[in-house]
């Protein structure tokens, strides 16, 4: 027997069961985002405190090895790849990307390939064994150094070398890639307790990101407004138009009847004596009369007042007075953001600040290279 309220509808508890649902699937996403990010921040940070290379790697490489110098990494289907128009790349930073952004298997503009072979990425250089020959990248003559953020292309300047060149790898190598790079660098210039600062820097921030399991909701908190297709929104824009169409109605000015203004004066005083009849002419003649003014006096006294709008430029009814209007950027949202506003799949694991995405949910990768990358991009800022 279905279970009732004190007015026999079954109404709340359906609402409460499906609220409840929603809300435990949201979390059940954000929660399975959030611990897939903790492992692979544990992981690189496993990896900056622990992993300084093999030397075992580097038997029976086509080339021989400096003393004290060990193989991080290798990879045998490297492509190298040269620019045309030389450009001023910014200086090789300790920069951790624990969210690398979705790279597509292209060359970009302006690159060509120009040979292929293996690339050994060791703590003190990073060279190609191509067709033509090897080509040498070493740290401590490296001014520049650019990821792309769309394709798997790693673009290096050094001193010693005119042409801007890099490497084009595959698509799944591209990220384990860039991290040991960064941790060779950093090798180079004894700073590998920076990248570890970073990434400790990150887990900590990580942490207090970790989404809250959501209250359970209860029949009782069940509002009549659900009832109605579109809950609140559509009982609010109704209330406004029920405010506002009848103080249009009273402002506006009444229908005249053309003539009436003519027959008004035609209609004598009242008097003993009866009037003549008016005998009409055959053609009238409309004076040239321009359009009346409209008045600009006060409204009547029976108008209704229009209340003022809450300032929210489009964004829903929401008890943190989040809105598109403008103020301050919301980089720490409120818990129960979600069940307010249509939130993405992993919506917890961002790390930017709340941006509307084209396709109407809210993200949190505001600042972000990969902000709205699978809802059609970023459309607004949503502001706190």
């Amino acid at each position: 027997m279905a279970m009732t309220d004190s007015t026999g509808s079954t109404w709340r508890y359906r609402w409460a069961h499906r609220q409840n649902e929603r809300r435990q699937r949201a979390f059940r996403a954000a929660d399975e985002a959030w611990r897939r990010r903790d492992d692979e921040l544990r992981r690189l940070r496993t990896l900056a405190v622990s992993f300084h290379g093999s030397v075992r790697a580097g038997v029976g490489l086509p080339m021989e090895l400096a003393p004290g110098e060990v193989v991080f990494w290798t990879l045998p289907a490297a492509q190298l790849v040269e620019v045309r128009h030389t450009a001023v790349l910014p200086a090789p930073e300790l920069t951790v990307d624990p969210d690398p952004p979705v790279l597509r298997p292209r060359r970009p503009e302006g690159v060509r390939v120009v040979d292929a072979g293996l690339a050994v990425l060791t703590n003190r250089r990073l060279a190609l064994l191509g067709g033509r020959g090897r080509r040498d990248w070493v740290y401590g003559r490296m001014t520049g150094l650019s990821h792309d953020p769309a394709a798997p292309v790693t673009l290096i300047q050094v001193l010693d070398r005119r042409r801007t060149s890099g490497l084009l790898l595959p698509t799944g190598a591209a990220a384990d890639f860039r991290f040991t790079l960064t941790l060779a660098f950093a090798d180079a210039i004894e700073q590998r307790a920076a990248v570890v600062a970073e990434l400790d820097e990150l887990l900590d921030e990580h942490a207090e990101s970790r989404p809250q399991r959501p209250a359970v909701l209860t029949p009782a908190q069940a509002r009549a407004t659900t009832l109605v297709p579109g809950g609140r929104r559509t009982v609010a824009v109704g209330a406004a138009l029920a405010l506002a169409v009848p103080a249009l109605l009273v402002e506006a000015d009444p229908p005249t009847r053309a003539g009436s203004e003519r027959a008004a004066a035609a209609t004598p005083a009242a008097t003993g004596t009866p009037a003549p009849p008016v005998v009409a002419p055959a053609v009238q003649v409309r004076p040239s009369v321009g359009p009346e003014p409209r008045r600009t006096g006060p409204a009547p006294r029976d108008a209704v007042p229009q209340p003022a709008a809450e300032r929210r430029c489009g964004a829903p009814v929401n008890p943190f007075g989040y809105d598109f209007c403008g103020g301050d950027r919301i980089r720490k949202p409120a818990a129960g953001v979600c069940d307010w506003f249509e939130c993405v799949p992993g919506f917890w694991s961002g790390r930017g600040w709340l941006v509307q995405c084209r396709d109407g949910t809210v993200s949190r990768t505001g600042g972000q290279r990969d902000v709205c990358v699978n809802h059609r991009g970023p459309r607004r800022t949503l502001w706190g």
